[in-house]
């Protein structure tokens, strides 16, 4: 099997991997794109866009991390951004996500982060669909500051799928 036809495959053992760990059992998988994957869940209903952070040597990691955009029908939430963190922040820190340029201060509890109202959910997409790459930072409980980063090629892809995975709904 050539590298290249290998990556999707193992970037989508990964992407359910990752959920099985964290109880979030996706029933449907809508497809994946490069380090992007989509999912729908209709049992809740909620589909959504995910990926895992690019680098997986980040010393003192206390979970897994990784950034969704999410559809929640019943709810009528459409592009929810949430980021997992790989380390805790520092209380009264900010922590910031930056992508090509733009930098949205994130608002956090424990090691979870969200965009802080819909007109920023909708800034970071748009910022996403522009491409490159993601970094969220903050310094962590320890002092140190650590750097989450993502690719963005393919999360254009996933999140239209997770959009559309749940038009229905």
């Amino acid at each position: 099997m050539k590298r290249a036809a290998a990556l999707p495959a193992m970037t989508g053992l990964a992407l359910a991997a990752l959920l099985s760990a964290n109880g979030a059992l996706a029933r449907d998988r809508l497809g994946v794109w490069n380090d992007w994957g989509a999912f729908r869940d209709a049992a809740v209903p909620r589909c959504y866009a995910i990926a895992m952070a690019a680098d997986q040597r980040e010393r003192g990691r206390e979970t897994q991390p990784y950034v969704t955009i999410a559809t929640w029908p019943r709810r009528a939430i459409r592009g929810e951004v949430h980021v997992r963190l790989s380390r805790t922040p520092a209380p009264g820190k900010s922590v910031t996500m930056s992508i090509a340029g733009q930098k949205f201060a994130l608002v956090f509890s424990g090691i979870d982060a969200w965009a802080a109202d819909r007109r920023m959910d909708a800034g970071i997409i748009a910022a996403m669909r522009s491409g490159g790459d993601m970094t969220v930072a903050a310094p962590g409980r320890d002092g140190r500051r650590f750097h989450d980063s993502y690719r963005l090629t393919g999360s254009a892809s996933a999140m239209d799928a997770a959009s559309l995975g749940c038009a229905a709904s």
